[in-house]
C-alpha cells in the first residue's frame, strides 16, 4: 500500500522555482517532434499552478524562455512563442476565476508586439489577485538580468537620485525584475541536468536545489510532494549555526 504523505504537516516552500527541463527527450522516447513536447510540457505547466496553491505554495516562477533559447531551429521557436501566446489570452479568465497573480520577468523588448500587449494586459487584469502569484520567465537570463538592473542603477545615480553610498544588497535587488518576490525557497530541475542554466543567479544564492530525472511532462503533483520532503529534510542555517 502506498504511504500517504500528510502534506499539511509538512513544511510548505513559500516559493518554488522550477526549470522545466527534458521536453524534447519526452518528445523523442514517444517518436513525436520537439513540438509535441513542448505543448505537453505547457499543459503540465498550467496544471503544477493548481497543485502548487492546493499545496499551499504562494509564489511559482517557471523558466519557460531563456536568452539562450533563440539558438534553436526557427521553427521550435516560432513554437513556443505560439504556446506562450496561447497561454497570455486563454489564461485571462482562468487567472480571474482561480485569484492567480501573473508576472512576467524577462528582457520583453525582443518578444514581438502583440505577445508584448497580451502580457501587458494580463499582467494589469490580474495584479490584485490574492491567490498564487505565478510568474513566467521569458527571453529570461540571468546574467542579463543583472546588467540590466546596473544599467538602471547607473543612470539614477548620474541623474543624482540614488546615492552610491547608499547602494547595498536590498537596493540593488529593487532594480531586478523579481524586486516585489521573495526568494525562491526551492530550485527545482527536471530530467537530471544538475545546473541552474542562468536561472535566478542573485535570488537562489540560498535556495535548496532538487534535482530529478523526471522528465518534464510527466511531471506530477506526486513529483512535487517529492522535492517538498526533500525540502523538509533540509536545515536552512543561511551561513549561520544552529
Amino acid at each position: 500500500m502506498t504511504k500517504k504523505i500528510k502534506t499539511e504537516e509538512m513544511n510548505i516552500p513559500g516559493h518554488v522555482a522550477i526549470i522545466m527541463d527534458g521536453n524534447g527527450r519526452w518528445a523523442k522516447k514517444r517518436l513525436l517532434p520537439r513540438t509535441a513536447g513542448h505543448a505537453q510540457g505547457a499543459r503540465v505547466a498550467e496544471q503544477i499552478c493548481d497543485d502548487a496553491w492546493d499545496l499551499g505554495i504562494k509564489y511559482l516562477t517557471i523558466y519557460a524562455f531563456s536568452t539562450e533559447n533563440w539558438k534553436r531551429s526557427e521553427e521550435e521557436v516560432g513554437m513556443l512563442m505560439n504556446l506562450l501566446r496561447k497561454y497570455m489570452l486563454s489564461s485571462l479568465e482562468k487567472c480571474a476565476k482561480n485569484n492567480v497573480r501573473v508576472r512576467v520577468i524577462g528582457d520583453k523588448t525582443r518578444l514581438a508586439e502583440d505577445l508584448r500587449k497580451s502580457i501587458s494586459e494580463l499582467e494589469e487584469s490580474t495584479k490584485e489577485n490574492t491567490g498564487l502569484n505565478f510568474t513566467i520567465a521569458i527571453n529570461y537570463g540571468g546574467r542579463d538580468e543583472i546588467v540590466r538592473a546596473v544599467k538602471k542603477l547607473a543612470k539614477d545615480v548620474k541623474n543624482n537620485s540614488l546615492d552610491i553610498d547608499g547602494i547595498d544588497e536590498d537596493v540593488f535587488n529593487s532594480y531586478l525584475d523579481t524586486a516585489e518576490m521573495p526568494y525562491p525557497d526551492l530550485m527545482i530541475r527536471t530530467s537530471g541536468e544538475l545546473r541552474s542554466s542562468n536561472f535566478l543567479p542573485w535570488q537562489i544564492a540560498y535556495s535548496e536545489f532538487y534535482f530529478t530525472d523526471v522528465l518534464w511532462p510527466d511531471f506530477d503533483k506526486k513529483e512535487l510532494i517529492k522535492a517538498i520532503e526533500y525540502y523538509n529534510q533540509r536545515d536552512r542555517r543561511f551561513g549561520g549555526v544552529k
